[in-house]
């Protein structure tokens, strides 16, 4: 499972994906925080807080993360080495969760810098330091775990075709699914349970500072419930 964790990682950095992806991540969300006038501009918002970046964040990774797992599964499809590396001593399982540890540390790494913005407004306020800590530390857990749904969910997608470009859209289509989707049926009043369903709402519960154990296990669930899909889909191609 590691060798293949260090695999997918080095391949990212091997290549221009892994900076692309991360100064495309952080460029963007700077541009929309810090230059662009609107209602995510911090400076123009009169208040110091990181709640622009944490709305539009979601949006950003619901397109870079399928960029980043499209070729996870159906580049070795493509080129027949899925047979190679399922003949060798390594179970379904840790192929699966190598591939998926080595998409989720790329945009972990991304999210890293974006610290910066945290110090930039504890400066800001007034006075200094005035922050709500458990809204942002509750924030930050509910982007991983977004995170992690995301990237479960690209890879599961890039099994499902050797095509890159139909894995990138079907990852975004899922992704916008699941956190978007089930928010908009309810909000057609087809029934508001169904609002539960979706990863908007769990997303902005954490954002609020409440850390509950229903949030973080509904992230974990979708996470293991798409490498689940993903190994079966696997055992079927064997």
């Amino acid at each position: 499972m590691f060798a293949i964790f260090r695999k997918e990682l080095n391949s990212f950095f091997a290549s221009p994906i892994g900076y692309l992806v991360i100064g495309v991540f952080l460029v963007i969300n700077g541009l929309f925080l810090w230059v662009f006038k609107g209602d995510f501009n911090i400076l123009n918002a009169g208040f110091a807080d990181l709640n622009g970046f944490f709305f539009i964040a979601p949006w950003f990774l619901l397109f870079l993360i399928p960029a980043i797992t499209m070729r996870s599964f159906s580049d070795e499809f493509r080129l027949g080495t899925i047979e190679i590396l399922q003949t060798k001593p390594i179970a379904d399982w840790h192929i699966v969760i190598g591939k998926f540890l080595g998409a989720l540390c790329l945009m972990l790494i991304a999210l890293l810098p974006t610290f910066i913005y945290v110090f930039s407004i504890y400066q800001l306020g007034n006075p200094p330091g005035n922050l709500d800590w458990g809204s942002l530390l509750g924030s930050y857990i509910g982007l991983i775990l977004l995170a992690a749904s995301f990237t479960a969910i690209g890879i599961f997608t890039s099994t499902l075709s050797a095509n890159q470009i139909v894995a990138f859209i079907s990852g975004i289509l899922v992704s916008f699914t699941m956190f978007y989707g089930f928010g908009a049926i309810a909000d057609l009043d087809l029934g508001e349970f169904f609002r539960n369903f979706g990863m908007e709402v769990h997303f902005e519960s954490l954002s609020r500072g409440l850390v509950d154990s229903v949030d973080v296990i509904y992230f974990l669930s979708v996470t293991i419930f798409f490498l689940v899909l993903t190994r079966l889909k696997l055992s079927v191609e064997a």
